[in-house]
């Protein structure tokens, strides 16, 4: 089968570039596609607190609750502070554009840096996180993880491809199914907690476990720190939604804040619900079984409900994955347009979706899971680093925006190098919640970086500045090719001069030599048919073959070269080579390479592939042009 054809049955139809205002998504699919991601974490964010916190000893979970609700002000500070960056930077680009505008190009490619690795790991924790969801339910799928992590990719991978409304399509199911179902958990678990409409109560069953040390003074409140922190992957996938507000329908911008207010009020809701009654019930955190698992099977008894929890649970999870196929192709497009990335990933494939963004991110991603055995716990560590770096810098840059925008005068406005600003009654406080927020996550990028550091963050802490070393390698590669390029200082001494004779590597005599030979021709009078033979019969032949043409051989020069050895590619190279640097130094010499098209392209693989390995031989030389003459064989594999 043809690959187009291949193509258009996995992927669908080309859109057109006219339809990609109805592509965009509204409200309701939109979050489905943008706030999986944080919804999705509160399958795990409250077991992060409590693993950490069980160091202490059961008794020590109690702390869980409280830090829970210094989490969720967390995110409702970074809610609000992503709110004004849709607001004022309607086309996109998230901390990058904040930063860039407001911090510099340095700070600008570290928060890039920061949610590229963010993005990647937010599809390896998202399916890991998946699996074990699966596997809680279905022990026996354990040994299997792996496999059904790379499968979950490679599918979420396929529904990306076909387009994002698609994709918001087939991802609202499971994201309402895992809200509805698990708020319907919280409820029946406060009635019977409280006791409320004569339903049965659930009493709590005690579990003790021995504290593994003993800490007091800064070492106890070091290890708050550490559950706070835990917790805070609570936060990750919220400046989603910001980076890609050129997704939403018209009014962009306020669908967009809209949205993102949705997403917080039903992320808190849950995760507040879920951390206060499993510590009311006095779950502890267990290896083979998640906190939501057991906090499930103990309101709803393992019933329907339960089942209904695990599956969308495993759902959501895997596709919450889909927060970094949304925002790390569309991330990565800001920085090819701005020369950091190659200008490949800036373009839209049929479906005018980031497709090359959307690749590289799954084969990354796969790799990642491979290696960590579809580990999430091992990953998380990980994963807010990365995020909780960019938060910072967003809030930062979004500090001295509102700083700016506080000294206009009502009425006044003020052009930036993104977007245009005026003047707003309470720039004042949003800019002290903006340093709040900033402080913040900062305090919490430290303590990660701190405590996680020989547990796999020094991973992301080497990642960052190797992207950047990246970004900063591309710009300058670009840059130079602008350079060499550039005709404003250009004179006719400075063009090569293109040398009149034409050099055509041949084995034999055939159709596709001899149309080689008189293309040729057409564009030299100085044709020279090259030819290594490694045996007197060999030479014999060809040259009787070749008297066999006169009217077309006779004005044309054939130069053999005897060679005792097999590989012939080192003296045809040679030889151009000589030529090109004697007799015609500085010009341009031009080789016309003869090679035939099998029907089929499975069929390639039974001839050799002398052209191919001349082509890129010869590419290594800045004044030999390669010119292909194909000659196309009718014939059935």
């Amino acid at each position: 089968m043809d690959p187009t054809h291949i193509k258009r049955f996995l992927i669908g139809k080309p859109f057109p570039t006219s339809r990609d205002i109805h592509e965009r998504l509204d409200k309701v699919r939109a979050l489905a596609v943008f706030a999986s991601d944080p919804i999705s974490s509160n399958a795990y964010a409250t077991e992060a607190i409590m693993s950490v916190l069980l160091i202490l000893g059961s008794a020590a979970l109690s702390m869980t609750l409280p830090i829970g609700l210094a989490v969720a002000g967390l995110v409702l500070l970074v809610i609000s502070s992503y709110v004004q960056t849709i607001l004022h930077y309607p086309d996109g680009g998230g901390a990058y554009t904040v930063a860039k505008d407001n911090l510099g190009t340095f700070a600008s490619l570290v928060a890039a840096a920061a949610l590229l690795t963010d993005y990647i790991l937010t599809v390896s924790v998202s399916v890991s996180a998946g699996v074990r969801a699966i596997t809680s339910a279905v022990p026996a799928a354990f040994e299997y993880r792996v496999i059904i992590a790379i499968a979950a990719i490679i599918f979420i991978t396929w529904i990306n491809l076909r387009g994002v409304r698609e994709s918001g399509t087939v991802f609202a199911i499971p994201t309402y199914a895992f809200f509805g179902g698990v708020l319907l958990v919280i409820l029946i678990g406060l009635l019977r907690h409280f006791g409320l409409f004569g339903v049965s109560p659930i009493t709590p069953v005690e579990q003790e476990v021995a504290a593994s040390r003993s800490l007091v003074g800064f070492a106890y409140i070091w290890l708050l720190l550490r559950a706070f922190a835990g917790g805070c992957t609570a936060l990750t996938g919220i400046e989603a939604i910001s980076n890609g507000v050129q997704a939403f329908k018209p009014p962009e911008s306020k669908n967009a804040a809209v949205t993102m207010v949705a997403m917080g009020a039903m992320a808190m809701s849950l995760f507040v619900g879920i951390t206060f009654l499993a510590t009311q019930l006095h779950l502890i955190p267990q290896e083979a079984e998640s906190i939501l698992s057991q906090l499930t099977r103990r309101i709803t008894g393992g019933g329907f409900l339960y089942y209904w929890v695990q599956f969308f649970t495993a759902m959501i999870l895997f596709l919450a994955a889909n927060t970094g196929y949304q925002d790390f192709p569309r991330l990565s497009s800001f920085l090819a347009k701005d020369d950091f990335l190659p200008r490949w990933m800036q373009n839209r494939g049929d479906r005018l979706v980031y497709s090359s963004g959307i690749i590289v991110l799954a084969a990354v991603a796969s790799a990642i899971v491979f290696v960590f055995q579809a580990d999430e716990i091992a990953m998380l560590p990980l994963y807010a680093l990365g995020v909780m770096l960019s938060f910072s810098i967003s809030q930062a840059g979004m500090f001295h925006l509102m700083g700016r925008i506080a000294h206009l005068k009502p009425g006044e406005t003020m052009r930036t190098s993104v977007t245009e600003i005026h003047y707003e009654r309470n720039a004042t406080w949003k800019r002290v919640l903006n340093a709040i927020g900033a402080g913040a996550t900062f305090v919490v990028f430290i303590i990660l970086t701190s405590t996680k550091f020989v547990e796999g963050a020094w991973i992301v802490a080497l990642l960052i500045p190797a992207l950047m070393y990246i970004f900063y390698a591309v710009r300058r590669h670009y840059e130079r090719v602008a350079a060499a390029l550039s005709t404003g200082d250009l004179s006719m001494d400075d063009i090569t001069e293109v040398a009149n004779v034409v050099v055509i590597p041949i084995a034999d005599i055939h159709r596709g030599t001899i149309l080689a030979i008189e293309y040729a021709k057409r564009i030299s009078s100085d044709v020279r048919v090259l030819s290594i033979t490694t045996a007197p019969e060999i030479e014999e032949r060809l040259l009787r073959r070749w008297n066999r043409f006169p009217e077309i051989t006779s004005d044309i020069q054939l130069i053999t070269i005897e060679y005792d050895y097999r590989d012939i590619l080192n003296p045809l190279v040679q030889y151009i080579e000589k030529l090109n640097r004697e007799e015609f130094p500085d010009q341009l010499t031009t080789v016309v390479v003869p090679e035939f098209i099998p029907e089929h392209r499975l069929a390639s693989i039974l001839h050799n592939q002398t052209a191919n390995r001349l082509r890129w031989r010869l590419r290594e030389h800045k004044d030999i042009v390669i010119i292909d003459v194909p000659f196309h064989i009718d014939s059935q594999l």
